[in-house]
Protein backbone atom coordinates (compact mmCIF):
# COMPACT_ATOMS: atom_id res chain seq x y z
CA UNK A 1 0.00 0.00 0.00
CA UNK A 2 1.47 3.38 -0.92
CA UNK A 3 1.99 6.20 1.53
CA UNK A 4 -0.77 8.83 1.29
CA UNK A 5 0.00 11.85 3.46
CA UNK A 6 -3.22 13.55 2.33
CA UNK A 7 -5.04 11.18 4.72
CA UNK A 8 -2.97 12.18 7.78
CA UNK A 9 -5.25 13.00 10.72
CA UNK A 10 -4.09 14.04 14.17
CA UNK A 11 -7.44 15.48 15.24
CA UNK A 12 -7.33 13.19 18.29
CA UNK A 13 -4.28 15.05 19.64
CA UNK A 14 -4.61 17.85 22.18
CA UNK A 15 -1.74 19.87 23.64
CA UNK A 16 -3.79 20.55 26.75
CA UNK A 17 -4.31 24.28 26.06
CA UNK A 18 -6.52 26.27 23.75
CA UNK A 19 -5.47 27.95 20.53
CA UNK A 20 -5.16 31.40 22.10
CA UNK A 21 -2.72 30.15 24.78
CA UNK A 22 -0.70 28.29 22.15
CA UNK A 23 -0.64 31.40 19.96
CA UNK A 24 0.44 33.61 22.86
CA UNK A 25 3.24 31.17 23.64
CA UNK A 26 4.48 30.80 20.05
CA UNK A 27 4.34 34.51 19.19
CA UNK A 28 5.41 36.07 22.51
CA UNK A 29 6.63 33.54 25.09
CA UNK A 30 8.87 31.37 22.93
CA UNK A 31 10.71 34.27 21.23
CA UNK A 32 11.43 35.77 24.67
CA UNK A 33 12.63 32.40 26.01
CA UNK A 34 15.04 31.96 23.08
CA UNK A 35 16.27 35.57 23.06
CA UNK A 36 20.02 35.97 23.59
CA UNK A 37 19.46 39.57 24.76
CA UNK A 38 17.97 38.24 28.00
CA UNK A 39 20.93 37.13 30.12
CA UNK A 40 18.92 35.96 33.12
CA UNK A 41 17.84 32.40 33.82
CA UNK A 42 15.50 33.90 36.39
CA UNK A 43 13.47 35.64 33.70
CA UNK A 44 13.33 32.47 31.65
CA UNK A 45 12.16 30.46 34.66
CA UNK A 46 9.42 33.05 35.35
CA UNK A 47 8.32 33.02 31.72
CA UNK A 48 8.05 29.22 31.62
CA UNK A 49 6.15 29.20 34.94
CA UNK A 50 3.79 31.88 33.61
CA UNK A 51 2.86 29.45 30.83
CA UNK A 52 2.36 26.50 33.19
CA UNK A 53 5.77 24.80 33.46
CA UNK A 54 6.76 23.46 36.86
CA UNK A 55 10.33 24.70 37.29
CA UNK A 56 12.37 24.05 40.46
CA UNK A 57 14.71 26.42 42.23
CA UNK A 58 18.15 27.27 40.87
CA UNK A 59 17.42 26.00 37.34
CA UNK A 60 19.80 27.47 34.72
CA UNK A 61 18.25 28.01 31.30
CA UNK A 62 20.60 29.33 28.62
CA UNK A 63 19.65 31.42 25.56
CA UNK A 64 18.28 29.65 22.50
CA UNK A 65 16.35 26.99 24.44
CA UNK A 66 13.11 25.92 22.72
CA UNK A 67 10.12 24.41 24.52
CA UNK A 68 7.10 23.34 22.46
CA UNK A 69 4.51 23.37 25.27
CA UNK A 70 5.66 24.69 28.69
CA UNK A 71 2.54 23.35 30.39
CA UNK A 72 3.83 19.82 29.62
CA UNK A 73 7.25 20.46 31.22
CA UNK A 74 8.47 19.69 34.74
CA UNK A 75 12.06 20.44 35.84
CA UNK A 76 13.53 19.69 39.29
CA UNK A 77 15.93 21.84 41.31
CA UNK A 78 19.42 22.95 40.16
CA UNK A 79 19.14 21.53 36.65
CA UNK A 80 21.05 23.07 33.73
CA UNK A 81 19.56 23.41 30.25
CA UNK A 82 22.21 24.45 27.70
CA UNK A 83 22.11 26.71 24.66
CA UNK A 84 19.90 25.62 21.80
CA UNK A 85 18.44 22.63 23.62
CA UNK A 86 15.05 21.72 22.11
CA UNK A 87 12.35 20.20 24.29
CA UNK A 88 9.87 19.12 21.61
CA UNK A 89 7.23 18.00 24.07
CA UNK A 90 3.96 16.94 22.48
CA UNK A 91 3.73 14.71 25.58
CA UNK A 92 4.93 15.41 29.14
CA UNK A 93 8.66 15.76 29.77
CA UNK A 94 9.85 15.31 33.35
CA UNK A 95 13.42 16.32 34.15
CA UNK A 96 14.71 15.61 37.64
CA UNK A 97 17.02 17.62 39.89
CA UNK A 98 20.73 18.17 39.24
CA UNK A 99 20.36 17.10 35.59
CA UNK A 100 22.63 18.51 32.89
CA UNK A 101 20.99 18.94 29.48
CA UNK A 102 23.94 20.10 27.35
CA UNK A 103 23.98 22.35 24.29
CA UNK A 104 21.88 21.29 21.33
CA UNK A 105 20.19 18.32 23.04
CA UNK A 106 16.93 17.30 21.35
CA UNK A 107 14.17 15.72 23.46
CA UNK A 108 11.57 14.36 21.02
CA UNK A 109 8.23 13.08 22.36
CA UNK A 110 6.52 12.70 18.99
CA UNK A 111 7.10 10.58 15.94
CA UNK A 112 5.15 8.96 13.12
CA UNK A 113 4.14 5.36 12.57
CA UNK A 114 6.16 4.41 9.49
CA UNK A 115 4.02 1.26 9.03
CA UNK A 116 0.85 3.35 8.67
CA UNK A 117 0.06 4.59 5.14
CA UNK A 118 -1.37 7.73 6.79
CA UNK A 119 1.86 8.26 8.78
CA UNK A 120 -0.10 8.42 12.06
CA UNK A 121 1.22 10.50 14.95
CA UNK A 122 2.71 8.74 17.98
CA UNK A 123 3.38 10.64 21.22
CA UNK A 124 5.12 9.29 24.32
CA UNK A 125 6.53 11.03 27.41
CA UNK A 126 10.20 11.33 28.34
CA UNK A 127 11.48 11.03 31.92
CA UNK A 128 15.01 12.04 32.92
CA UNK A 129 15.86 11.17 36.52
CA UNK A 130 18.04 13.01 39.04
CA UNK A 131 21.73 13.40 38.31
CA UNK A 132 21.57 12.33 34.66
CA UNK A 133 23.65 14.05 31.98
CA UNK A 134 22.79 14.35 28.30
CA UNK A 135 25.89 15.40 26.35
CA UNK A 136 25.93 18.02 23.59
CA UNK A 137 23.74 17.22 20.56
CA UNK A 138 22.33 14.02 22.12
CA UNK A 139 18.89 12.97 20.87
CA UNK A 140 16.34 11.30 23.15
CA UNK A 141 13.44 9.48 21.46
CA UNK A 142 9.77 9.24 22.52
CA UNK A 143 8.99 7.05 25.51
CA UNK A 144 12.57 6.92 26.84
CA UNK A 145 13.39 6.93 30.54
CA UNK A 146 16.89 7.99 31.58
CA UNK A 147 17.68 6.53 35.02
CA UNK A 148 19.51 8.29 37.86
CA UNK A 149 23.11 9.29 37.09
CA UNK A 150 22.99 7.83 33.56
CA UNK A 151 25.04 9.63 30.90
CA UNK A 152 24.37 9.87 27.16
CA UNK A 153 27.62 11.13 25.64
CA UNK A 154 27.82 13.85 23.01
CA UNK A 155 25.97 12.96 19.82
CA UNK A 156 24.30 9.86 21.25
CA UNK A 157 20.95 8.77 19.88
CA UNK A 158 18.93 7.34 22.76
CA UNK A 159 16.16 5.03 21.54
CA UNK A 160 15.80 2.82 24.64
CA UNK A 161 15.76 3.34 28.40
CA UNK A 162 19.15 4.05 29.99
CA UNK A 163 20.16 2.22 33.16
CA UNK A 164 21.32 4.00 36.31
CA UNK A 165 24.97 5.04 36.70
CA UNK A 166 25.86 3.88 33.19
CA UNK A 167 27.57 5.83 30.39
CA UNK A 168 26.16 5.39 26.87
CA UNK A 169 27.56 6.42 23.50
CA UNK A 170 26.77 6.03 19.81
CA UNK A 171 23.87 5.68 17.43
CA UNK A 172 22.00 3.88 18.77
CA UNK A 173 23.41 4.56 22.22
CA UNK A 174 24.96 1.51 23.89
CA UNK A 175 26.47 1.07 27.35
CA UNK A 176 30.23 1.69 27.33
CA UNK A 177 31.13 1.90 31.02
CA UNK A 178 29.89 2.43 34.55
CA UNK A 179 29.66 5.99 35.84
CA UNK A 180 31.54 6.33 39.10
CA UNK A 181 31.01 9.62 40.95
CA UNK A 182 33.92 10.50 43.22
CA UNK A 183 33.22 11.88 46.68
CA UNK A 184 33.27 15.69 46.84
CA UNK A 185 36.82 16.98 47.32
CA UNK A 186 38.44 13.76 46.03
CA UNK A 187 41.07 14.15 43.30
CA UNK A 188 41.51 10.53 42.27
Amino acid sequence: MPIDLSTFDNSWYSSGRGTWVQGLWFFLGLPLLRCSCIPSSGLRRCLLRLFGARIGKGVVIKPGVRVKYPWLLEVGDHTWIGEDAWIDNLAPVQIGSNVCISQGVYLCTGNHDWTDPCFGLIVRPIVIHDGAWLGAKAVVSPGVEVAEFAVASAGSVVTRNLEASTVYAGNPAVAVRTRVIRPKGSTS
